[in-house]
């Protein structure tokens, strides 16, 4: 009688010693799963190392500003009975700015990672209304009228296909590359232009460049129109404004209208420095990479997978009064660690969802295989089996829906708690 009063404390003693001892494995076992995802990092730092490699031989994010009328005059004033005689740079936008332009979208690739590249053909018209001297309290005679020049700015000159030929009031003149020496623009191209004190300006020109990802546009008209088309289906919409816009799967086509109020710089101004660019708008146009974000999510779940097979294996081994030993529990985790590495190396090559199904497949069969050898039953296997489908498809859903993934999250763990407490009734601790 004391002998079988001594097994069943033993037998109670073992479980809770055993369940403890799954329960530190599975802590231990978050130490592998942290360096996936200093894998993942890793593998994200390449392909940024990739498109970044690609782009600078080609061209860089484009933010086209302007044009942009400076005006030299001189300040004479007096000092110490001295006339002192100062060069100053008054700066003037067009009343009136139109933008068209064509993206035309060009894959490139650096070993595994595809690299978006684009060629735009941009059509600029527009006109200066007169030169608003008596506003910016010039005066005319002072005006260096044959120092006057416009400049036109490119995030990265490197990408002009061609040189620039500025239509201004019917004369050609050659855009050239030029380090600016002004308060507005540091990379841009210029040149010499005619100006006429109360004559009305109009100007037209076709810039055609090369870039990578972003292309935007500085509304510096008072009033300002962009027409944006690509073959490129998948255009992501950034800056100041967002556009009216239709996307279809053959492309896009934005708009944006954009008056004077809406930005941080006047129209006329002199001597003062304006950053023009923080409020330029337009589209980044890339291709979307999102494989990497949800292999990193996914392994945050990882010792949430860990501890519900755990608690399935356990309960489905006492339940049914098999013995497992804590070694075996490890290969069953290890498993379940493996699986974030092989959805990793599999999506750079077939996209998250296939990789995370190959990947789901091959850990729920390779532990399916383990645990009927095991257990020596085909049943309890399937049980596990179906437990792993179901986690997995579980998780799978929360990295899909985005915005509800903490509700569907506490869900799901809720009435994961309730299976594993109904269950678990069945053990005489």
């Amino acid at each position: 009688m004391e002998t079988s009063v001594i097994t069943d404390a033993w037998q109670k003693s073992k479980l809770l010693i055993k369940a403890l001892l799954i329960g530190v494995l599975a802590l231990v076992l978050l130490i592998p799963a942290y360096f996936v995802q200093d894998l993942i990092r890793e593998r994200q730092a390449r392909q940024k190392e990739a498109i970044a490699e690609v782009s600078s031989k080609w061209a860089g994010n484009q933010t086209l500003t302007g044009p942009v009328l400076v005006l030299p005059y001189q300040e004479i004033f007096q000092e110490d009975n001295k006339i002192l005689t100062v060069r100053k740079l008054a700066y003037i936008l067009p009343d009136k700015l139109s933008i068209q332009a064509v993206a035309n979208p060009e894959k490139r690739y650096r070993g595994i990672y595809q690299v978006m590249l684009y060629s735009s053909d941009i059509r600029i018209t527009g006109k200066f209304n007169s030169i608003p001297l008596q506003q910016l309290k010039i005066d005319p005679a002072n005006v260096l009228w044959q120092e006057a020049y416009v400049c036109v700015g490119l995030s990265d000159v490197k990408g002009l296909k061609e040189e620039i030929s500025l239509n201004w009031n019917d004369t050609a003149v050659l855009l050239s590359p030029s380090s600016v020496n002004n308060a507005v623009m540091k990379d841009a191209v210029t040149s010499g232009v005619k100006v006429e004190d109360g004559k009305e300006i109009n100007f037209s020109a076709t810039v055609s460049i090369n870039g990578s990802g972003q292309l935007l546009f500085t509304p510096v008209g008072k009033e300002t129109t962009v027409a944006l088309s690509s073959t490129w289906p998948d255009p992501s919409f950034t800056g100041g404004q967002l556009p009216d816009h239709r996307i279809t799967d053959s492309g896009f086509v934005a708009t944006w209208k954009s008056l004077a109020h809406t930005r941080n710089f006047p129209q006329a101004w002199k001597e003062a420095s304006y950053q023009l660019e923080a409020s330029s708008f337009g589209a980044d146009l890339f291709i979307p990479v999102s494989g990497y974000q949800k292999t990193m999510r996914s392994v945050k779940y990882a010792i949430l997978c860990i501890l519900l097979t755990f608690a399935a294996f356990f309960i489905i081994e006492t339940v049914n009064k098999k013995s497992v030993h804590p070694f075996q529990y490890a290969l069953i985790g290890l498993a379940l660690i493996l699986f974030y590495t092989l959805l990793l190396s599999i999506s750079e090559y077939t996209g998250f969802n296939t990789a995370y199904i190959i990947a789901s497949f091959a850990t729920v069969g390779l532990i399916a295989w383990f645990v009927k050898g095991i257990l020596q039953s085909a049943r309890l296997s399937s049980i596990l089996s179906v437990v792993l489908v179901l986690m997995y498809g579980y998780i799978f859903s929360i990295l899909q829906l985005q915005d509800y993934s903490l509700l569907l999250g506490s869900v799901g763990l809720f009435l994961t708690l309730g299976v594993i407490m109904h269950f678990s009734k069945r053990i005489q601790w």
